[in-house]
């Protein structure tokens, strides 16, 4: 028996477009019942537990360590430092080409000495954690302290003691970004406005901690390693070549991972000291962090210095901006984004979303014993956002310009698109000058409400913030730095079986962005396969050849292309199957809900039919015009693509508690082609969340001796929802980026723009006192010694009598 074309009813719509629907996500239904399976939830026959004594030194020399009696607990089976496993593993190296660089080596445990505060130093195996964990608590480990400097401020200076003697100086990376001729141009400007800023260290608290899960076949003589991480393609690549094996030998798995936000982003120490240790044990060996291991030990970010000065006509126009930043990268390089990374996003990003002639930026990254920063949401650009945002704010204040005005006449405008800034990025187009109008839709009214509440006697201010960023950058901007990995294409693997079904198989890896739905839209659009259909598999290196994972916004944008490609090569082969089963030419096709009609007689055929015939009805198709119903595709934007976006937000500040309030947010964002606003609109909320929090609340605390005092959520803090206020959207959809589908990246946006555009405000609602707002967080201690002192200094201003 066959499958005959059929006719149907022409008004049967085939072409039901998902993309810009807001379907729920498909994710959810196991995540939200507890049936999901992350890396803890894995237990394999004979797994061991493993348990790791920290250094409680920030910088010393390992003298001796002694065991104890630690093998006298039931259940341990062995212990390990750094010479045990010397000859097992190699270090992994983050490489650049980046001149004067030095990439630290990273090792699974420290080796001769420590160089930070919860640093890896002893693993217990064990049949339990518990026993694990008991055991170390009878290893006692005999150090030499060494001199340290604690802030980067005196361990970028000449002298200081150095973390690794062999990089010959605490700055292993410095680099110079400039146009023009700032120095004259601020020389001669009309009006300046010069800070120092700081943005403090904050760590990236996902729901889920680190957890890993190595397991050694002996008989393949192969490793699995399973994961929660984002970029489990350069996991497994980096341990392919620390561990001396071959790819197909070595599959890193990211099951449902609970949150990243850049943190499960960079090879981390546990992960080699897993699979070390499975692959000398023949057993599987699974590492899962506490809270206090991850807030001690989890790769952090900013902690930026920015001296910038900004000059600006009588007008308001901007003349020029310098910037001196001395960026805290901790201890060593994380792999494979090295030391450059966040602090060199600040100056490449600084000159923001505008028209200016003079730029120069320099900046230094530098070794202190600290974890080491990595990848964090937004990734430099709030950093460097604040101190545009408030030197644009400072400029205006000083002229008597109102803040909006200020940014509507220095916003690049569609007519100068492509713009190239003082550091080199080129903004292909965006929304700018939208964006702005869009979030200040009801600005007058906010101002006319703020100024009622101050004549009240209350600390009201209004702020925004205005910025741009690259998202899914492709190859040429990806290899520029010179790093081990090419950070700049995505593949995708796209097949119909027997039965009709979709399988589309990606390199990246969703860590809660709901990509498992956003990438069936994209699939069933462009095959015409039903959604339901489709099958997004991710978070798996043995997927494809090669994928290095989801992070700094570009899984929509090379994810999207990707599947573009793939399902336009796989429904030729549909369409021409089909033109053969139907006798008609191909050009009279079309596909769309899981269907294949002929316009010129309206006969159909579904996707299954197709399929069986394919694959099960030999002799239905000749033999030399069968095609398989797959295809594996790689995109590469080549460059990538501007996102723009600005924040809106209304505060106030208790004059009693200092506290401050969010009392009203808008972000207008553009994200080019909307692929599912219930998703975008998530994404937005859950930023701005992160970025409240680095306002107000967040910050890693390290002492003058070099021991962490926020090692507990009851001392690092971070928002809830009692917090957050509602947080209104505006989605601006103006020209369409050049790239397959017109997608645009916006996962970061809230934590780059919430930051700045509330030092804004609570700069604005203490303004009558001549405060202005230079470290985040603004948390109620710091606005009662500003509040103080200004206070203290107006009353020393004050005419006696």
């Amino acid at each position: 028996m066959t499958d005959a074309p059929r006719t149907a009813d022409a008004s049967v719509e085939l072409r039901p477009k998902l993309v810009g629907q807001r379907i729920r996500r498909t994710e959810d239904p196991r995540l939200l019942t507890g049936s999901g399976r992350y890396v803890d939830d894995i237990a394999l026959p004979g797994m061991l537990h493993v348990a790791v004594r920290r250094s409680d030194q920030p910088h010393a020399r390992i003298l001796s360590i002694d065991v104890g009696d630690a093998f006298a607990i039931p259940g341990v089976v062995a212990i390990f430092d750094a010479r045990d496993i010397a000859g097992d593993i190699r270090p992994a190296i983050p490489t650049s080409r980046m001149d004067g660089y030095y990439a630290t080596p990273i090792r699974p445990l420290a080796q001769d000495k420590v160089r930070y505060t919860g640093e890896p130093v002893v693993a217990v195996v064990a049949e339990s954690r518990y026993a694990a964990e008991d055991a170390l608590d009878q290893i006692a480990i005999a150090y030499e302290p060494l001199p340290f400097a604690i802030r980067q401020v005196d361990a970028v200076e000449p002298g200081a003691p150095l973390l690794h003697e062999e990089a010959g100086s605490n700055v292993i990376i410095a680099r110079q970004f400039q146009r023009g001729d700032v120095d004259a141009a601020i020389a001669a400007a009309p009006v300046t406005v010069r800070r120092r800023f700081r943005m403090t260290r904050k760590t990236p608290v996902p729901m889920e901690n680190r957890s890993y899960l190595a397991d050694w076949d002996k008989r393949k003589r192969a490793l699995t390693l399973h994961t929660s991480s984002n970029i489990p393609g350069i996991v497994r690549d980096v341990l392919a070549d620390c561990l001396d094996l071959p790819g197909n030998r070595l599959r890193v798995v990211a099951p449902d991972v609970g949150g990243s936000f850049g943190g499960k982003g960079s090879l981390n120490h546990e992960e080699m000291l897993v699979c070390v240790l499975a692959k000398k044990l023949e057993r599987p060996v699974k590492f899962t962090a506490d809270r206090m291991e991850d807030l001690t030990a989890m790769s952090q970010a900013f902690d930026e210095l920015i001296d910038a000065e900004l000059a600006v006509d009588a007008e308001g126009r901007l003349i020029g901006l310098r910037a001196d930043v001395i960026g805290d990268i901790g201890a060593y390089s994380v792999y494979p984004w090295t030391g450059a990374l966040e602090p060199v996003q600040v100056v490449s990003f600084l000159p923001g979303p505008y028209r200016m002639q003079h730029y120069r930026g320099r900046v230094r990254g530098v070794l202190t014993p600290k974890p080491p920063t990595g990848p964090y949401r937004g990734v430099g650009r709030p950093s460097s956002t604040f101190a545009m945002e408030r030197l644009i704010d400072m400029a205006a204040r000083k002229l008597g310009l109102d803040p909006a005005e200020m940014r509507r006449r220095n916003l690049v405008t569609a007519e100068e698109f492509p713009y190239r800034t003082g550091s080199g990025i080129i903004w292909d187009k965006s929304a700018f000058q939208e964006c702005l109008e869009g979030a200040c839709a009801d600005y007058p009214a906010l101002v006319k409400a703020r100024d009622a509440a101050r004549a009240e006697g209350r600390w009201v201010g209004i702020g925004l913030a205005s910025y741009a960023e690259l998202t899914g950058i492709g190859s040429r901007i990806a290899v520029a730095p010179g790093m081990p990995i090419n950070t700049g294409t995505e593949t995708a693997a796209i097949r119909i079986d027997a039965t009709g079904a979709v399988t589309a198989a990606f390199g990246i890896s969703s860590h809660g962005q709901g990509l498992e739905t956003t990438l069936a839209q994209i699939v069933a659009d462009e095959l015409g396969c039903r959604f339901e259909d489709v099958e997004i598999l991710h978070g798996d290196s043995a997927l494809v050849p090669m994928g290095t994972g989801t992070y700094a916004s570009r899984s929509a944008v090379l994810g999207g292309g990707a599947a573009t490609k793939s399902a336009r090569v796989v429904k030729t082969k549909v369409l021409k199957a089909a033109a053969h089963l139907m006798d008609v030419p191909m050009e009279e096709l079309e596909a769309g809900n899981g269907l294949i009609r002929a316009r010129s007689s309206n006969a159909t055929m579904t996707f299954k039919e197709v399929a069986r015939a394919v694959y099960s009805q030999m002799g239905r198709i000749p033999y030399d015009q069968r095609e398989d119903l797959v295809a594996e595709e790689t995109y590469d934007p080549y460059l990538g693509t501007a996102c723009a976006s600005t924040h809106l937000a209304m505060v106030e500040v208790d004059r009693d508690t200092f506290g401050v309030t969010v009392t009203h947010f808008v972000v207008a964002e553009d994200c080019g082609r909307i692929i599912n606003p219930l998703i975008v609109e998530g994404q937005v909320h859950g930023a701005v969340a992160q970025g409240i929090g680095a306002a107000l609340l967040e910050e890693v605390v390290h002492d003058e001796t070099g021991q962490l005092l926020t090692a507990s959520l009851a001392d690092y803090l971070v928002p809830v929802a009692t917090n957050m206020p509602d947080i209104g959207i505006v989605h601006i959809e103006a020209d369409l980026p050049n790239n397959l589908g017109g997608f645009r990246g916006m996962g970061e946006g809230g934590t780059i723009g919430a930051p700045a555009a509330i030092a804004n405000a609570i700069s604005d609602a203490l303004s009558p006192l001549g405060i202005e707002i230079d470290t985040l967080p603004a948390t109620p201690e710091r606005l009662f010694r500003l509040v103080e002192a200004a206070q203290a200094g107006m009353a020393q201003d004050k005419p006696a009598g």
